[in-house]
């Protein structure tokens, strides 16, 4: 399966002797470089372009051209190559566009030499740059992987080649450019593309919770052009990261395949997993659970209308009929009443029957798409996580529970949230408005709220690669060493739960730092410089029983870290009761609001905008007596071992 690469990610090649293919929509100068263990090119000679066209194990083009070729042998590069970044440029001369941004998005595709596609790669939001570094691959413990960069230079060729260590940057960009001029009349431009639209954009728009702060992904109704990037993170491999979805295309998906025959005329289609658009199955399977979330809610909508709208009129005819004093003797009255509430059961009845039927389709659709999800989409009794292997890339989303609504008591719809984290999570461990909450103990309410986000952290470490995924827990009074056990005795976490004030201090203090250091990182382009032993990977923050424990100082990194840490790849899950906050006042407001409020148990808290409803929300719990959480947590376990080595 081909993967589509966003900025920054990565994807293990599966052989030695490849093509990388450019398209682009006017003539562009195609190169590569070979880099050492630091990136750094360390001669000319280390440098394919069309002046000199062939190094050991790499060729490129000999002119500018809208299509090139480049042919790779990973097995032939010098012992010493650790990195191959393949190279874009504008040429130089009259009449030639001065910035990728007057230009198409240029397209590159990683193929075998068989023609089959390994990974592609459209290089977007590029401006006022002519040059930019399109793909690399590079080897990390004896594999080679390729990375998506898209880093641009407005400094074009010249730029960019000293941003790799050449010492005669701007002597060698002269020779390039040289070349090309002399072979530009040479140069094609392709057929115009097809209009096929931008790429496709799954909406993360939330619907906002009871108490105001933010709450479950929107529905998403026609998806539209992603113009906004993830928020990106720097490697200390090198260059900034998009934490984008990895499973986005260039041009509207196709529709799905016909993999059921036609219904008969006047029955319902029969439901198909995976019937919705997408360039993968797991595409299709996200965007399908989105639409049967936007089935569900208009369905209900409208037959909340229809029986607000019977009992109106119903309502009306009684106070017309009854206005008049001489209606209320004899039969007369008695007859009006009895015309508008027949009239009302019709209207509702009506409607019920529509409701109904809808909600049976879609609960047969819903017993098709369970059983095939994957197990980032799967509930914790999903057969597939009995099958369950360490991912090598991250999904498209993640489900953290179920929604429904009470006129469909018994249908689920999958909570689906967007990888990486978007923003932190919130888990309420005080007393909500439910029946549920209402009936739990305070105590137990508080242990269910540590297994709710244990379970959510155990989600999170098996969807990700083994290597990319770090997690600390901060417990000030170590009274969740119970629900952790499932984490601790795994093996999986970062380091033993924190506890003390100095404990507190010391993680935030760490994780403020990386935070800091990845921001300075990304704005002044010098990933190289971050220190050796920053962990790359993605952090998840637990903290347990807030805001005991935590000083002023602690309770000011916590914002910051909500914030700004999502951004570069550092995330929060909070346990806390916002009533036992109210003595800080209106200072933590904001982090409320900043974060998604999940429940341990079922609450209506989720409101939605868009057609008003108020979504009852169910965390995911292992049946009873599983250990299927744990299983999943000892293999993420040995594959974290097994990397280290």
């Amino acid at each position: 399966m081909t993967a589509e690469l966003v900025r920054g990610q990565n994807h293990t090649l599966p052989q030695t002797r490849l093509e990388i293919r450019v398209s682009a929509g006017s003539p562009v100068v195609a190169g590569a470089t070979l880099g050492d263990e630091r990136g750094t090119v360390r001669g000319a000679e280390w440098i394919a372009h069309p002046a000199s066209h062939r190094v050991p194990g790499l060729e490129v083009s000999r002119q500018a051209a809208a299509d090139h070729r480049l042919a790779v042998d990973l097995d032939a590069l010098p012992g010493s190559v650790h990195r191959v970044t393949v190279l874009l440029a504008l040429p130089l001369g009259p009449g030639q566009p001065a910035r990728f941004g007057a230009v198409a998005a240029p397209f590159v595709a990683v193929t075998g030499l068989d023609g089959t596609e390994i990974a592609t790669f459209t290089l977007t939001g590029l401006d006022t740059e002519s040059a930019v570094s399109a793909l690399e691959l590079y080897r990390r413990q004896g594999v080679w992987k390729v990375r998506a960069v898209g880093q641009g230079y407005a400094a074009g060729l010249a730029g960019m080649l000293a941003d790799q260590g050449v010492a005669e940057a701007a002597e060698v960009a002269a020779s390039i450019q040289e070349a090309v001029a002399s072979g530009l009349a040479r140069s094609v431009t392709p057929p115009p593309r097809t209009s096929d639209g931008e790429r496709v954009r799954h909406p993360a728009g939330p619907p906002a919770s009871g108490d105001g702060g933010p709450a479950a992904p929107a529905p998403p109704g026609p998806a539209p052009a992603p113009s906004d990037p993830a928020p990106a993170r720097t490697e200390t491999s090198g260059g900034p990261v998009n934490y984008a979805h990895p499973r986005r295309q260039t041009s509207a998906p196709p529709p799905p395949p016909p993999t059921a025959p036609p219904a008969a005329p006047g029955q319902p289609a029969q439901p198909v997993a995976g019937d919705a658009t997408g360039w993968s199955m797991d595409e299709r399977l996200y965007n399908q659970i989105w639409g049967m979330f936007e089935d569900l809610a208009r369905a209900v909508a409208a037959y909340r209308s229809a029986v607000d709208f019977a009992e109106s009129r119903m309502d009306q005819e009684l106070d017309r009929a009854l206005s008049d004093p001489r209606s209320r003797i004899g039969g007369a009255g008695d007859r009006a009443r009895e015309e508008a509430r027949a009239k009302h059961d019709e209207l509702t009845g009506r409607a019920r029957e529509a409701l109904e039927r809808d909600l049976a389709q879609l609960a047969a659709e819903s017993a098709v798409v369970e059983p095939a999800l994957p197990a980032a989409y799967a509930g914790w009794g999903n057969p597939v996580w009995h099958g369950y292997r360490v991912p090598m890339e991250i999904p498209m989303a993640l489900r953290i529970g179920d929604l429904h609504l009470p006129e469909g008591i018994g249908l689920r719809i999958p909570l689906l949230v967007r990888l990486p984290l978007e923003r932190g999570i919130w888990v309420d461990s005080g007393r909500t408005a439910s029946e549920a909450a209402a009936a739990t103990p305070g105590d137990r309410l508080r242990t269910l709220a540590m297994e709710t986000a244990v379970a959510l952290a155990a989600r999170l470490l098996a969807v990700y690669p083994a290597d990319e995924f770090s997690v600390h827990v901060i417990d000030p009074a170590g009274s969740a060493a119970g629900p952790l056990a499932p984490l601790v005795d795994a093996g999986v976490l970062a380091g033993p739960p924190t506890a003390g004030a100095e404990g507190v201090s010391s993680v935030l203090a760490h994780l403020t730092r990386r935070v800091d250091l990845m921001q300075m990182a990304i704005r002044a382009g010098a990933s190289d410089a971050l220190p050796p032993d920053l962990d790359s990977a993605e952090q998840l923050l637990i903290v347990n029983d807030f805001p005991h424990g935590f000083d002023d100082r602690a309770v000011t990194q916590l914002r910051y870290l909500a914030d700004e840490g999502p951004s570069v790849g550092v995330h929060l899950l909070m346990v806390a009761d916002r009533e036992d906050t109210r003595a800080y006042g209106p200072v933590l407001d904001p982090l409320w609001r900043s974060l998604l409020r999940i429940t341990p148990v079922a609450d209506d808290h989720l409101a939605d905008p868009w057609v008003g409803h108020a979504w009852t929300y169910e965390p995911l719990r292992a049946p009873q007596g599983s250990r299927v959480l744990e299983q999943v947590l000892a293999l993420v376990a040995a594959a974290r071992r097994a990397g280290y080595r």
